[in-house]
């Protein structure tokens, strides 16, 4: 997200209070520092990690960076917090809060839920994280979504055997309520060819309006009376359409903790007419910070949805152990505190740990998007249990009619990421050898230079059959044909051209380019439960959509799809070239990094011709 240009001197730095004193590097290891009792050593964490084990260590070093001192270790903690006075020390693993007396015996301490070598207690019922002690370090704080806990601390609590003398947490509602953002005043768009998905038919000399955020009125130009003060835009005749619903879009939302004023991400993404995302595996902290900040308006951005953390099967910090219907529960709940509707259930290893979590879902009401994970047998009882969709293509070339007949039976979605298809050489691959990227004039204005050159210059080159991702297509035709639910997922391989790789690589596969752009959009919709807002154009839908370029029809070639004019994503209209926000609120974007800085200019070559970036 950020500038590759680093300074030479990262690392730990000391700063007086007072200004007195120049910052001053106290060493390069380590990160999250905190003193201790004392103001003369600084405690920092790290971790070495194998595939056993994080190794999550605790030391200390003098404020010279010397006298480096191992206190703590843990094969699973995520973080640690030294109460000020230097007598507890709290910990997080598998996402509960742990307190204990933080001893110096010269040996090192290894921390585990289990163990029995000096008092312990468990702090949370439910998951916890930001943990940190009060002033008087008596009292231990956490919080989980938009609760802060609190918790006192003694010696008594933590040796009680029987949990006589255990302490009650207590719960402070720390959230706040803040109008949506929606711009002010109306819109019009006349002249337009609407393509509303509730038919395949291209409606004629039609006008949009929009009041605020939201489709308020829409008919023949000719007949639709337009307010006084309304903004009014004549499209001469171009396509309009529903902005892009793009169900499985990774991205990065913050680096370090700091959420950016302006993503390149979100930008790219909107720029290329892609409006709402739901992302299946994200760093809880950032991604439901940074949606929260897109709805309050503080960001610009597509509509952004996600799981958080995946639920994890396999090793690792962030695992989910999951082996009742109360574990399954926990998890979810600690999801839906922190502004989760659905859960990636990824490679749990056993059925009735899938099904688990699938019954705790229905208690819960939300969604459950499992990683397909390459494993047919996974697939077919992901497909039996009632999973919301199954996420990634099927580890097969073709599907036959058993499994047809099989999938027929049950609403599961399917967002086959084809960029990266299983069982060979995935969509991603074919584009980048098909197209000269670096040509790209609206990559390379919203995505950096270094994320697509490297690749994008220097590509591989295979025969078009080798290309799986085609034969994989195949397969969301056959599902399309049945009636079945497919949805476009561009993995955020390169955002905002990956979700029209997607829908180019459904039409490799046999789809007509109306059954992709309907994959992009209303199948997304209803995918994510939001059809009644979003996936068409309508009155009293939200106002996303797309305006094409004049001459583009993407109902009739689908490459069309990436030729947008303009972009409107809830009631705002960008210029999709430059980001340039037009209408009531016109406002220029401010320039990325690589724009603004020399050394991180773009490289841009001759202009392509025809479709941006084709070779000819």
């Amino acid at each position: 997200l950020t500038s590759p240009l680093w300074s030479r001197d990262q690392g730990i730095f000391l700063v007086s209070t007072d200004g007195s004193e120049a910052p001053r590097r106290v060493t390069r290891r380590g990160h999250r520092p905190q003193f201790g009792k004392n103001s003369d050593r600084v405690f920092l964490q790290r971790t070495r990690t194998e595939p056993e084990a994080d190794h999550r260590e605790l030391f200390s070093v003098d404020l010279e960076g010397n006298d480096e001192r191992l206190h703590v270790t843990s094969d699973w903690a995520t973080e640690y917090s030294i109460s000020g006075n230097g007598r507890w020390l709290a910990f997080i693993e598998r996402f509960h809060v742990y307190v204990l007396p933080l001893v110096s015996t010269g040996d090192v301490v290894h921390l585990s839920p289990d163990q029995k070598a000096l008092p312990m207690l468990r702090a949370t019922e439910e998951a916890g994280q930001w943990i940190h002690f009060g002033s008087k370090s008596d009292t231990l704080h956490w919080t989980l979504g938009d609760r802060f806990y609190s918790l006192p601390i003694s010696m008594e609590a933590l040796s009680d055997p029987k949990d006589t003398a255990r302490p009650q947490a207590s719960a402070t509602h720390i959230g706040m309520e803040i109008p949506h953002d929606q711009p002010t005043g109306m819109i019009a768009l006349r002249n337009a060819r609407v393509l509303s998905m509730t038919s395949p038919l291209v409606q004629e000399h039609q006008t949009i309006l929009i009041e605020g955020n939201r489709i308020i009125a829409m008919g023949e130009t000719d007949s639709l009376e337009i307010p006084e003060e309304t903004h009014t835009m004549d499209l001469e005749g171009r396509m309009v359409m529903p902005g892009l619903i793009d169900t499985h879009a990774h991205g990065q939302q913050a680096h370090q903790g700091i959420t950016p004023q302006q993503n390149w991400v979100d930008y790219a993404r909107l720029a290329f007419g892609v409006t709402t995302v739901h992302d299946p595996s994200n760093e809880t902290e950032s991604i439901f910070a940074a949606s929260e900040l897109t709805k309050a308006g503080r960001i610009t951005a597509p509509r952004t949805f996600s799981t958080g953390r995946i639920l994890y099967g396999a090793a690792g910090h962030y695992k989910a152990e999951i082996d009742s219907l109360e574990d399954a529960s926990f998890h979810l709940r600690r999801m839906a505190a922190v502004g989760a509707f659905s859960v990636k259930s990824y490679n749990q290893p056993r059925r009735d740990q899938r099904q688990q979590i699938i019954r705790a879902a229905r208690d819960l009401n939300m969604l459950v998007m499992p990683e397909g994970g390459a494993t047919l047998m996974h697939n077919l009882t992901m497909i039996v249990d009632g999973h919301t969709g199954i996420e990634h293509t099927v580890p097969t070339e073709m599907i036959y009619g058993d499994v047809l007949d099989l999938w027929r039976q049950v609403s599961v979605g399917y967002t086959p990421t084809l960029s990266v298809a299983y069982g060979g050489l995935g969509g991603e691959n074919y584009w980048y050898e098909m197209d000269d990227l670096w040509r790209h004039e609206r990559i390379m204005s919203f995505i950096p230079p270094q994320k697509v050159i490297p690749r994008a210059r220097r590509r591989s080159k295979a025969p078009i059959e080798d290309y799986n991702h085609i034969r994989q297509a195949r397969i969301t035709k056959k599902l399309i044909d049945q009636g079945g639910l497919v949805q476009a997922g561009g993995h955020g391989q390169l955002n905002g051209i990956c979700t029209h790789w997607e829908l180019w690589s459904f039409v490799q596969g046999g789809m007509t380019p109306m059954e992709a752009l309907r994959s992009g959009t209303l199948h997304g919709a209803l995918y994510l439960g939001m059809e009644q807002d979003l996936g068409t154009l309508e009155p009293g839908k939200l106002a996303d959509l797309i305006v094409f370029e004049q001459s583009a029809n993407p109902t009739l070639d689908i490459r069309d799809s990436e030729r947008i004019e303009y972009v409107m994503a809830n009631g705002r209209i960008f210029d999709a070239k430059t980001m340039h926000q037009l209408g009531n609120h016109p406002a220029k974007r401010s320039g990325f990094y690589w724009e603004t800085n020399p050394l991180g200019a773009r490289v841009l070559m001759a202009d392509p011709a025809g479709c941006a970036g084709c070779r000819h």
